[in-house]
């Protein structure tokens, strides 16, 4: 069984909770709100300071400094405090927006500066982009300012406090009172949370506009975890009927096609009745307001339709419980296909296109990284292209899939999704392909495979085509007649 070697250390087990404020006076609440709305003037301002390319790389801890010199707290009747660690927080957020976009440029970089010669200038590119040097590059500067982009805030319900900005004390079994730092220095405000245990470090104010209440969101330590050095490694295919199929032929998350289409079917059921009652209250606008205005109001709003949109955990319980059973608790690394590309061209149904809209890749990335990080465990991604089309056993285009079954040239049948997953689990230690590559260059390399395997048998890529082992879109490939003349 193949181990994969890491860096051996700790990690963090951390999730963030979220806890309801149950006790405020009315004072309380409208100097918070009224704190909320300074803040976010500061938010906004900062994300148009800091946003831009030319304060790329520039490190949050200095951010503040920055920002004071275009506004000051006094202008606002803020306290000093409050108003650096909303800046620190913008300073944070917009960090973490630029190291996305290094990332996404992979890609790009790959496709200028192909093969293994060019690693030393893949690398060069990624050391300059993590400073503002980038910009004296002819190139960079370029693809840079076509992914990146420059972030806004609205926000205007949330408020940052850092440990000594606010105490936290018991008063019962299930409740907390915290004394939050207000506009008037020594001036603390008093709210009662729901909760069972001492809150402490940074924590964050947020009034919920969806369900019109105070929270407390903050991170949790779960405690630590030990990396080991080697750990075992796991090829994983994501699926509509089941959330993943692992390369050692485990399905996790059976199910979820089933709840993802009936939460799909529902809601455009909804959907249509309620574009017919729309159409009644525009026609009744002018003949009867009064009919038109109740239709509105009774029919038409999204209170219900939203309160059990956010109720509605079953889908995510499946990931996330799809996500756990894949690990058991123990160290792996897993390789999982980069799902982050739409597919070009590619027409299906709009039925089709709706329920897979609906089977969300980024919940699914999401919590498996999150179960990955619990573990110790490590997920990379990789190209996945043909993924499902190749033959586990010899690598090769050869075979059909269809359906949940994947039928070998030899006439030997496989489950289709176990066989996908063992080819993922190979092309993450593949030298061949890369993650950036093409779908034409990986194309071509399994057709280069194809042939060898085919000449040991002395049969060429025609005679495959013929026999019906290899699908006949490949013989449209450059790669297939350049393969067949080199022949």
């Amino acid at each position: 069984m193949s181990k994969g070697k890491k860096k051996s250390g700790t990690v963090k087990k951390l999730s963030t909770q979220v806890v309801p404020v149950i006790g405020m006076s009315m004072v309380v609440e409208a100097e918070l709100v009224a704190m909320m709305q300074r803040l976010g003037i500061v938010r906004s301002e900062s994300y148009n300071k800091l946003g831009s390319v030319s304060h790329w790389g520039l490190d949050w801890r200095k951010a503040y400094p920055e920002v004071r010199s275009l506004r000051t707290p006094e202008s606002l009747g803020l306290p000093s405090k409050l108003m650096e660690w909303t800046v620190s927080d913008v300073g944070k957020a917009i960090s973490a927006q630029q190291a996305a976009c290094i990332e996404a440029l992979g890609k790009i970089l790959h496709k200028r500066f192909p093969g293994k010669e060019n690693k030393k200038r893949r690398n060069q590119c990624y050391k300059q982009l993590s400073s503002p040097s980038f910009l004296d590059d002819p190139f960079l500067p370029r693809i840079v300012r076509k992914q990146f982009q420059r972030g806004h805030s609205r926000i205007k319900n949330q408020i940052v406090y850092q440990q000594n900005g606010y105490s936290c004390q018991r008063i019962s079994r299930h409740t907390y009172q915290l004394e939050l730092a207000g506009l008037r220095r020594g001036k603390r405000h008093r709210i009662l949370v729901r909760y069972n245990r001492k809150i402490t470090g940074q924590i964050r104010l947020i009034y919920n506009l969806h369900l019109q209440r105070f929270e407390i969101h903050f991170l949790v330590d779960h405690g630590t975890i030990n990396n080991p050095t080697e750990c075992r490694c796991v090829g994983v295919d994501k699926g509509y009927t089941e959330v993943f199929y692992d390369s050692d032929g485990r399905a996790h998350g059976l199910g979820l096609g089933k709840l993802a289409t009936n939460k799909s079917d529902r809601i455009v059921k909804k959907n249509r009745n309620r574009g017919q009652l729309w159409a009644l209250h525009r026609k009744l606008e002018k003949i009867d307001p009064a009919k038109s205005a109740r239709i509105l109001e009774n029919n038409l709003s999204r209170k219900t339709e939203n309160r059990r949109l956010r109720k509605d955990q079953a889908v995510i319980f499946v990931i996330g419980a799809a996500s756990k059973s894949l690990f058991r608790g123990e160290s792996l690394k897993v390789f999982a296909e980069d799902l982050t590309q739409a597919i070009k061209g590619f027409r299906q149904s709009l039925a089709m296109s709706r329920r897979l809209n609906t089977w969300m890749k980024g919940a699914i990335r999401d919590s498996l990284q999150k179960w990955a990080n619990w573990t110790g465990s490590v997920v990379s991604e990789i190209q996945p292209s043909y993924t499902s089309q190749i033959d586990s056993v010899t690598g090769t285009l050869l075979g059909v899939r269809k359906g949940d079954s994947f039928t070998r040239f030899n006439g030997v049948v496989l489950q289709a999704d176990y066989n996908a997953a063992k080819n993922i689990l190979a092309r993450g230690t593949d030298q061949e392909i890369s993650r950036f590559m093409t779908r034409v260059e990986v194309q071509a390399v399994l057709l280069r495979r194809t042939a060898r395997f085919l000449k040991g048998m002395d049969l060429s890529l025609i005679d495959a085509v013929e026999l019906g082992w290899l699908d006949s879109k490949h013989s449209k490939t450059q790669a297939f007649k350049e393969l067949l003349t080199g022949m």
